[in-house]
């Protein structure tokens, strides 16, 4: 079971080292800003709380948890692989700017994201000022929206799990995290002064007092008693941040950058409230 979508700063690439630092043991999973949800769909938690920012997004997972709206994703999806053509993409981008777009069946929006993201330059998910989604085609001859085995996984992951699908702010999708429960946090990144870095995915940008909200919130967490872990880029403003907790430097390759040569290897962190 793996991601149905490509999502900057997925961690499918970071798996191993992320669950080696997870607490072995632990009782709620929650993930405030699940995006393509690699590590949910890895550990396969059996009582967990997803949100993200993102409404279309968050819409294609309420979509996946539910086994009719999910027959009717993928006769949608398999419309828009039949039909894909340059013209099709712009046609189908521009849904969002309809009246009538927020009360399109939920089906409609899930598979118009996945079509999108999975179409779309580079993978990006990108919205102007106004909220419209506007990132050119990828200029892809043919395209796969979904696979069908993965969709069964995770039709099945969602039927035999207890969970609670959000789509809000964070520090909301965690209030009513416990002592012993976990909470994994991968917001957009902190910027790199000196590199292009993609961080925005809604119209609402994480900027540096967002990162220090975040910060407290970890730390509010952390005197409960909640186990804590938290992606984000090596920069000296994260460190110095985080300076009280554990953190650990890693590699990664940076797979999504509007750019082509700005692609490539970059440092990351991961830290958490407890020892490995």
């Amino acid at each position: 079971m793996h991601p149905f979508v490509k999502w900057a700063g997925g961690k499918n690439q970071l798996l191993d080292k992320l669950v080696s630092l997870m607490p072995k043991e632990y009782n709620h999973y929650f993930e405030p800003f699940i995006g393509g949800g690699a590590l949910l769909f890895h550990v396969a938690p059996k009582d967990f709380t997803i949100n993200d920012f993102n409404s279309e997004l968050v819409q294609a997972y309420k979509c996946f948890s539910n086994s009719d709206d999910t027959e009717k994703l993928i006769e949608r999806l398999k419309f828009h692989q039949e039909n894909h053509s340059e013209e099709h993409y712009y046609e189908v981008r521009s849904m969002d700017k309809s009246p009538n777009f927020l009360s399109l069946p939920i089906y409609e929006r899930a598979a118009r994201m996945i079509y999108l993201n999975k179409s779309c330059f580079n993978g990006l998910y990108r919205v102007n000022s106004k909220g419209f989604f506007n990132v050119p085609s990828g200029k892809k001859k043919s395209v796969v929206c979904y696979e069908e085995k993965n969709v069964q996984e995770i039709m099945e992951f969602f039927r035999t799990s207890k969970f609670e699908i959000l789509n809000g702010d964070f520090e909301a999708a965690v209030i009513n995290a416990k002592s012993g429960d976990f909470v994994y946090f991968d917001p957009p990144y902190d910027t790199w002064e000196d590199k292009d870095s993609f961080t925005s995915y809604s119209k609402n940008p994480f900027g540096k007092d967002e990162q220090r909200r975040l910060a407290n919130c970890f730390k509010a967490l952390s005197d409960k008693g909640v186990f804590v872990m938290l992606s984000n880029h090596n920069t000296e403003f994260i460190r110095e941040l985080y300076k009280d907790f554990n953190i650990h430097v890693v590699e990664a390759k940076r797979m999504i950058n509007s750019k082509a040569d700005g692609r490539g290897n970059v440092e990351e962190v991961i830290i958490t409230n407890y020892e490995d």
